[in-house]
């Protein structure tokens, strides 16, 4: 048996792994899990209630959810296997946003998972016309919840059902998921069965895991990474176990004890920060084994990690401190998979050599999302690189500059359709022969590693005529734990400067440790010690930089950047034109005062 469209995974899995855990939640205090067949039988009685409510082959339904769940997936194939279409839209989105995708998508219903997201599309709801029902998984006055949908489906269903079924091509679209939109509105990217189906299968080759492995979810399934992660899982037998809250997911690892995961780099980073933080607070010896263990971890996989020695300092690091994480981890953990952002290499370095693999991809929503991936057989990593193109996935790299790096172009059977009603939009990146326009800058290196050097709308030239990669620098930045966000500024400038947010919980730690008197933020941010130790940090930093990469000014913010002030997209994307515009008094002032680097 083999699967073709997406919602034949199910069958594919309780035929090869019947799988009695196969979705599991936690519910107040104990988890609950779903069976396959469980999973198979609720998708039906959904997509029988949604024949009752009137939906047809074609129509789109939005799903708005704040986190990941199996309801989520029982609806994702009840929706499917009617030849409907699934538009998931991101919990962080505003107002305004959804009410431009649903009516461009033109959604019929819409489905959220609370009564707060449920109020957010009924204030917008009588502006869009196509948009006939919202559900809601939590009770709200006076309106029918989502057992209302759920319907036990009679012999009429069941035959109405497996005609549709029949009849749905894996070229069929699957799915239409808008892009986050920094410089305008979000594009609606459709993908097919076969475009995602193919990502699955590619994925699937490449990652050791099996239906004795348990696996833990906790990133948004309305992002196309989570959301195929989590099918690919389901294809092998896995166990599928969600976070209940994003701030739970280290207490629920350690109680589910994953042999898998997939991340955000963020979240590595705040780890990273927390095992610092605590070796401080453990006193100089323990701090001193601490720092000596992470230099040691931070060689991995380097010319020196091959020697003898290095092997013996490694397992001493291991006894000392690193056997801990894994513990902290749930003690079974594998591998963790990391997308959607660069990863500091040295992070990977770390993790892996405690004995938690890190392995980066690179892709976009248009994409499926993989393109590219590091291996978990030996040779098979780079830390610095998203790793080698997946099976059935061509790269090419045009346009290339002096030092080997242009526009990163890919063709596969994963790339998109095209845009929802932007046939424009599509010819631009999008051309004859398949190939697909990234809009990403990087190059092979290792002779078959992928590299990324930055986004091709973002590289901007200085009035010296230097092109600058802001993406890179703002990630040596980001390595600073007391800098939580960061943007380079630079366009038609002399030089290049940085708009800082520091991580004020670290800055006022460091207050207290340097008779620095705390008041607040805001005029933390101003306070002359404070700037002169973010100078001596961004010198340091300086210090391994290029000289055309050197940061020559910065200025301190005091408000953190969200997707609700409009500054970062829902996927947490800095939107540089609408933080440019509103901090251009700051912007000035870096121009006015220059560092002495």
């Amino acid at each position: 048996m083999d699967f073709r469209r997406i919602f034949d995974i199910l069958p594919y899995q309780k035929n090869r792994y019947p799988q009695r855990k196969a979705l599991v939640f936690k519910e107040k205090t104990k988890w609950t899990n779903f069976s396959i067949d469980e999973v198979i039988e609720l998708s039906n009685h959904y997509s029988a209630g949604l024949l009752d409510a009137g939906i047809q082959r074609g129509d789109k339904i939005a799903l708005l959810f704040h986190q990941g769940a199996p309801l989520w997936f029982f609806l994702d194939f009840a929706i499917q296997q009617l030849g409907a279409i699934v538009v998931p839209i991101h919990a962080t989105s505003t107002p305004k946003e959804i009410e431009y995708i649903f009516k461009d998508a033109e959604i019929k219903i819409c489905i959220t998972s609370n009564s707060d997201l449920f109020q957010k599309v009924k204030k917008i709801s009588a502006g869009v016309k196509t948009l006939q029902k919202i559900y809601c998984n939590e009770a709200v006055s006076g309106e029918k919840d989502l057992s209302n949908l759920k319907t036990l489906p009679t012999h009429l269903h069941q035959a109405k059902m497996e005609g549709i079924r029949s009849a749905i091509h894996e070229d069929d679209v699957a799915t239409i998921i808008y892009t986050s939109g920094t410089t305008g509105n979000p594009k609606g990217v459709m993908l097919s069965h076969k475009n995602i189906i193919s990502n699955i299968k590619a994925t699937i080759a490449l990652v050791p895991i099996n239906c004795d492995k348990r696996t833990f979810s906790f990133l948004p399934l309305s992002h196309i990474f989570e959301r195929m992660v989590v099918y690919t899982y389901l294809a092998v037998g896995a166990s599928v176990f969600f976070a209940e809250r994003m701030d739970t997911i280290i207490s629920n690892i350690q109680e589910v004890r994953p042999h898998y995961f997939t991340s955000v780099p963020r979240i590595l980073e705040r780890m990273y920060d927390t095992i610092l933080d605590k070796g401080k607070a453990k006193g100089k010896i323990a701090n001193k084994t601490l720092l000596w263990a992470i230099n040691v971890g931070e060689q991995f996989q380097k010319k020196k990690s091959f020697a003898p020695l290095y092997y013996v300092q490694k397992k001493l690091a291991n006894l000392l401190v690193f056997r801990k994480w894994r513990k902290i981890l749930g003690g079974k953990i594998e591998g963790v998979v990391v997308g959607a952002a660069a990863l500091q290499p040295k992070l990977g370095r770390l993790f892996s050599a405690a004995g938690i693999e890190i392995r980066e991809g690179y892709g976009l929503t248009e994409t499926s999302p993989v393109i590219a991936f590091n291996r978990f057989e030996p040779g098979g990593v780079r830390f610095g690189t998203v790793g080698i193109p997946i099976p059935g996935v061509a790269v090419k790299i045009v346009n290339e500059n002096e030092n080997g790096d242009g526009e990163i172009l890919a063709k596969g059977p994963n790339i998109m359709l095209g845009y929802y009603n932007r046939p424009d939009l599509t010819a631009q990146v999008l051309d004859d022969e398949g190939w697909f326009n990234t809009g990403d800058v990087g190059k092979i290196v290792h002779k078959r590693f992928l590299q990324i050097t930055g986004r091709k709308k973002e590289i901007f030239k200085t009035t010296s005529g230097k092109y600058i990669a802001p993406t890179i620098i703002e990630r040596n930045l980001r390595s600073i734990p007391i800098i939580n966000q960061v943007m380079i500024v630079g366009f038609n400038k002399p030089y290049v400067t940085a708009l800082i947010v520091p991580h004020f919980d670290k800055l006022k730690t460091w207050c207290k440790e340097n008779n620095v008197h705390w008041t607040g933020p805001q005029f933390m941010c101003i306070h002359p010690k404070v700037e002169a130790y973010f100078e001596a940090l961004i010198l340091s930093l300086n210090d391994g930089m290029k000289p055309t990469d050197k940061i020559r000014g910065f200025a301190l913010l005091h408000k953190e950047w969200t997707p609700e002030s409009d500054e970062l997209t829902p996927t947490l994307k800095l939107k540089r034109k609408i933080i440019l515009e509103n901090y251009t008094s700051q912007i000035e002032e870096m121009y006015e005062k220059k560092l002495s680097v």
